[in-house]
C-alpha cells in the first residue's frame, strides 16, 4: 500500500529550525521525524513513499541523494575508509517518488496534485509527517477494511494533558468546564487511510479534513480509529525538546522497528 506524506508545510511553530531546513526534516536523534515516519511505515511493509514537497524542497532531495547509511547502522570500516560494508540497511527496499506539490498549497491541494501516481490503488495511506506513535498499523488498516461503505479514518487520540475544554456563549458565559482527558473529545493525529474514492470529495481549494471530511461526515462515511497508546505531534520547539528528551532516555516508544525497545512490534507477515 502506497503511503503519501505531507512535507511542504512551512513549519511557522518551529520558526528556529524551519528558517533553514523544513519541519520534516528537524532531527529527532540522528535522524528527521520524516524518516523516522517512513521507518515506521516501512516496517509494516509500506514502503513505496509520494513525498508531497514544497517549502524548501531541495533540503529533502539533497538528504536522500546524499543518503549516508553509516549514521543509523552497524558497519565495517577497511582500507583506511576505501571500503565500508554495512551490517543492516535503512532504506535499500524503498521506492519514494519526490513531488512538488507548491510552496502555498494546502493539505487537499497537495493530495491532488499527486493524484496521478496513486492510479490503481484501491486503497493508501496518508500522514502530516510530523507525529510519532507505537499504534499497531495493521490494526487501523484492519479495521478500515472492514467498513466497506467507509471511504476515509484516521487515528483519533485523547491527550493526557489537562487542556481544559469549555462550552461558552458569545456573551463570555460559560456553561461548563471540562478536563479534556474525561471528555469524549479526541483530535485528528494526521494518520489516515483513504480510499481512492476521497478524490470524487475534494473540490479545488479545499482542506482535505474541512471540506471534505464534513461531506463525508453528512454521508456517515468517514471512520475513525482510537489509539491508547503513545503519540505525540512536533509541532513547536517544547515538543521537540520532549522527544529530543526521550530519545536521550532511550525510551523511544515509537521505534516499532528496534527489537531492543520495549516497544518493540513484529513485522506482519
Amino acid at each position: 500500500m502506497k503511503v503519501v506524506l505531507f512535507c511542504g508545510g512551512q513549519g511557522t511553530r518551529l520558526r528556529d529550525y524551519s528558517e533553514t531546513i523544513p519541519k520534516p526534516m528537524v532531527n529527532i536523534g540522528y535522524r528527521p521525524i520524516l524518516w523516522n515516519v517512513m521507518k515506521y511505515y516501512a516496517h509494516f511493509g509500506h514502503k513505496d513513499f509520494i513525498l508531497c514537497l514544497g517549502y524548501k524542497a531541495d533540503k529533502i532531495k539533497d538528504y536522500f541523494i546524499n543518503y549516508d547509511e553509516t549514521i543509523s547502522n552497524n558497519f565495517v570500516y577497511t582500507l583506511g575508509g576505501n571500503r565500508i560494508e554495512l551490517l543492516n540497511s535503512d532504506i535499500d527496499d524503498w521506492k519514494i517518488t519526490f513531488v512538488d506539490t507548491g510552496i502555498e498549497s494546502n493539505i487537499g491541494m497537495r493530495l491532488m496534485k499527486v493524484r496521478e501516481y496513486l492510479q490503481g490503488e484501491e486503497m493508501f495511506l496518508a500522514n502530516y509527517s510530523d507525529g510519532l506513535t507505537d499504534m499497531h498499523l495493521p490494526d487501523m488498516i484492519d479495521d478500515f477494511k472492514s467498513k466497506p461503505d467507509m471511504v476515509a479514518s484516521f487515528m483519533r487520540y485523547q491527550p493526557n494533558e489537562s487542556f481544559h475544554v469549555v462550552d461558552a456563549e458569545e456573551s463570555g458565559l460559560v456553561n461548563s468546564i471540562h478536563v479534556m482527558s474525561r471528555t469524549n473529545m479526541c483530535i485528528n493525529t494526521g494518520y489516515f487511510v483513504l480510499r481512492q474514492e476521497i478524490f470524487d470529495h475534494i473540490e479545488y481549494g479545499d482542506e482535505l479534513v474541512v471540506e471534505p471530511f464534513d461531506r463525508l461526515i453528512k454521508q456517515k462515511r468517514l471512520n475513525s480509529y482510537k489509539h491508547k497508546g503513545f503519540w505525540r505531534a512536533m509541532d513547536t520547539f517544547k515538543d521537540k525538546m520532549y522527544l529530543d528528551d526521550l530519545q536521550k532516555k532511550g525510551s523511544t516508544p515509537w521505534t516499532v522497528w528496534n527489537e531492543r525497545n520495549p516497544n518493540f512490534i513484529k513485522k506482519a507477515i
